[in-house]
């Protein structure tokens, strides 16, 4: 917990700090409670005004979200039909899921730049929402396809036999069931997507369309003060650990429903 929670107390109070208190004492961890709010966020409030992390927070939110909802789009179909449906390369298919995780990304960065600067899909968020998704899904449906195996055939099964067809009992049966699971992995793709850097930092060159990660990596220059740096990824994390919270207390109570009855 201390080597987790000291990056990020000092990565805090050097956003809350002054240029000159910086280059006065840069180990000095402290700050002045009794500054004006508009002294102290200083950092904060110059990111939004000068540096455009406004956009950059638009521009994470929508390609995060959609990587989630294509994620789950294919993913939930997937998984089903690798544990539920009998069909030629089940078996096959259920263990060759995370394949593509033996490639290293780093590998599929130069043919993905070249394709995607020919359909001119390099320097758009458009071209973010192609890769992120193919990254994504595999694990989504990894995830999912265990917990479906989990679930009690017989509910599904006693829904066929009451005249539901196939996708009614996925719509109607399993998803109402499959709700902490289909959290954990909203919350795992939507956070994978909103820390990629990689291809962030590949293919975006226009400042309007940076995401959050792109954008913290364009404030390490000499030219911008280290403590907006800070602040910057302060502005990165609070929102997924503000999610994460929300969604942890989502979970719990998701998988304690039902265990009572009445």
């Amino acid at each position: 917990s201390v080597f987790v929670a000291l990056p990020f107390y000092v990565m805090v109070m050097t956003s809350l700090k002054s240029q000159q208190s910086l280059l006065a004492n840069p180990f000095d961890f402290s700050i002045n409670i009794g500054a004006p709010p508009s002294e102290l966020f200083r950092s904060y409030i110059e990111l939004f005004t000068d540096f455009h992390f406004g956009t950059f927070l638009i521009n994470s939110a929508i390609v995060s979200v959609v990587t989630v909802l294509i994620s789950l789009a294919f993913a939930i179909p997937g998984a089903y039909a690798v544990a539920r449906l009998s069909f030629p390369g089940q078996a096959f298919l259920s263990r060759s899921i995370l394949l593509i995780y033996m490639v290293p990304a780093i590998i599929l960065v130069i043919p993905l730049y070249a394709v995607f600067s020919q359909l001119g899909l390099r320097n758009s968020l458009v071209g973010l929402m192609i890769v992120y998704p193919a990254t994504t899904i595999p694990v989504a449906l990894y995830m999912l396809q265990g917990y479906f195996r989990g679930l009690p055939a017989e509910l599904e099964e006693a829904g066929l036999m009451d005249g539901l067809s196939r996708i009614q009992v996925i719509w109607k049966i399993t998803l109402p069931l499959a709700v902490p699971a289909l959290a954990s992995v909203s919350l795992y793709v939507f956070m994978i997507a909103w820390n990629e850097f990689l291809f962030a930092f590949m293919f975006l060159d226009d400042l309007d369309i940076f995401t959050l990660s792109r954008g913290v990596v364009s404030l390490n220059s000499s030219e911008v003060p280290r403590q907006h740096l800070m602040a910057g990824a302060v502005v990165a994390t609070l929102p997924v650990l503000v999610i994460f919270l929300w969604f942890e207390k989502y979970l719990v109570s998701g998988l304690t429903a039902g265990s009572v009855k009445g």
